[in-house]
């Protein structure tokens, strides 16, 4: 039975992708009842919701916010408090121009509203010239034997879950820039224009994480060559059953950080945790849309860096609504330096006989194929960690 119900789950699959219409597609084709491939872990056979997830709040304090026309001397220590915290914060007065980021958030709802027949001859799962359009599978890990009973997707979790999700993920690095004619015409001009803005943005803010951390402003740059070349342009339609699909499962970022734009419509949540660890327990955040703010995030590489001196927590998208689309645009800044010989652990300056250093060396390369094996839901850095004596 697991057999024949992986073998259904892998041709619908195929069936889904060679429709080239993504999630979308199926919004426009009036979908009232979800395909199983989309249904969330937890949801049982008679199409029941998941268990109701853990409280969440939406209490504006929550998740900190910098504002960086404050003086250095005020934001470094903001930086640094938000970044031990709950590794998410918003970032006022940034300098990055209104205009540039409403038009990037308006280019990719536009591209994503198309009708399909424009849309289509962009999708593909493996990039064209840096540029790649489509609803990307969600690997999960095999359940345990136990669940196997009761779970509507147990037989079958080894194979992919599709998020209610459409992605535009463009690559500007590393090497020569993406050729922009494969960038979908709606996009040309205002997503180039948002990532170059933000390149400055990025170095400004990694001087910032690197003064927190007590090394010099120049710290990262220099061990790391900071660059944010990697920009996904997230696609949430309206669904029809919102509380029986995922935007995204829990997750950390395989990053150094990352920069995020959201629209008004809301679903992303931080899991907020009362020792700040990674225990998986805690609360989960509403990270309301802060207007006019860009929100930043540590991720796994950052976390490895500061000698978990910074937190890069969980978080994850929920579906909010039956009538209205969510847009979101992330740039991943990641080091430059990404050759087998470049390794990366935590800096000399914070390990120390009370803090030795929690991870091991590892190129960039090992790291990726790390998280590639590690699948969605796990941290990309576990199996780097050293052992405790």
């Amino acid at each position: 039975m697991a057999a024949a119900d992986e073998c259904d789950a892998a041709a619908s699959l195929a069936e889904f992708h060679a429709s080239r219409a993504g999630v979308h597609g199926l919004v426009e084709s009036g979908v009232t009842a979800l395909p199983p491939l989309f249904l969330a872990p937890g949801c049982g056979s008679g199409r029941s919701p998941p268990p109701p997830p853990a409280t969440t709040t939406t209490a504006a304090s929550a998740i900190p916010t910098v504002d960086l026309s404050l003086p250095r001397s005020a934001t470094v220590p903001l930086v640094r408090a938000a970044a031990r915290s709950c590794g998410f914060f918003h970032v006022t007065n940034h300098g990055v121009p209104h205009g540039t980021v409403a038009s990037a958030v308006a280019a990719a709802r536009a591209f994503h509203e198309q009708p399909a027949a424009s849309r289509s001859p962009c999708y593909s799962l493996a990039p064209v010239g840096g540029v790649a359009y489509s609803t990307i599978p969600i690997q999960q890990p095999p359940p345990p034997p136990q669940d196997s009973s009761s779970d509507h997707r147990a037989a079958t979790a080894a194979s992919p879950l599709l998020p209610w999700r459409d992605s535009l993920v463009v690559r500007f690095g590393p090497g020569a820039a993406p050729d922009l004619g494969s960038l979908p015409a709606a996009c040309r001009d205002a997503l180039p224009e948002y990532q170059r803005s933000l390149t400055g943005f990025g170095k400004e803010m990694a001087g910032l994480l690197s003064d927190a951390l007590g090394v010099g402003a120049e710290r990262l740059e220099r061990e790391m060559q900071v660059e944010g070349w990697l920009m996904a342009c997230h696609y949430y339609p309206p669904c029809p059953e919102p509380e029986m699909v995922v935007g995204s499962l829990e997750h950390t970022d395989p990053s150094l950080f990352t920069v995020l734009v959201q629209d008004a419509v809301g679903g992303l949540q931080v899991r907020r945790e009362e020792d700040g660890g990674g225990g998986g327990g805690g609360e989960w955040v509403d990270v309301a849309p802060v207007a006019g703010a860009l929100l930043v995030n540590v991720g796994d590489v950052l976390k490895v860096v500061s000698n978990e001196e910074y937190k890069s927590v969980e978080h994850r998208v929920v579906i909010k609504s039956s009538q209205d689309a969510r847009v979101s645009i992330a740039l991943f800044f990641n080091p430059a330096k990404r050759d087998a010989s470049d390794l990366f652990g935590p800096l000399p300056e914070l390990v120390t006989s009370e803090r030795p250093a929690q991870y091991r060396r590892f190129s960039l390369p090992e790291f990726m194929r790390s998280r590639r094996e590690s699948g969605h839901g796990k941290s990309s850095i576990d199996s780097f960690r050293i052992a405790a004596d």
